[in-house]
């Protein structure tokens, strides 16, 4: 993976930080909107320098959340109304889209 520069740390916050209540994002869509090469710089982000932000609103592009964090990422998405079937959440209808820049 190339170096990842502070900006882009702070871009992928951003973007996190904004994310509603009761709507998700995928690692993809972060990194599209970010101009991120990948979505695994993204997960690395958010593996290093998340606890602040609302991390249960990230999740896989086909919904799944992560297999570690499954019990409390559902607990806080159906907190705000995000529900799951079988562990993932419909991101038709809960994808938050992010504004073009």
């Amino acid at each position: 993976m190339a170096p990842v520069t502070e900006e882009q740390v702070e871009r992928v916050r951003e973007l996190v930080a904004s994310i509603p209540p009761g709507s998700v994002s995928s690692y993809g869509a972060i990194a599209a909107a970010a101009e991120l090469s990948s979505p695994r710089i993204v997960g690395w982000i958010m593996r290093t320098d998340s606890a602040d932000l609302p991390w249960h609103r990230v999740l896989r592009a086909d919904g799944r959340v992560a297999e570690h964090l499954r019990t409390p990422q559902l607990e806080r998405l159906r907190a705000e109304g995000v529900l799951a079937v079988d562990g993932r959440v419909d991101m038709r209808r809960h994808r938050h889209d992010f504004p073009e820049t």
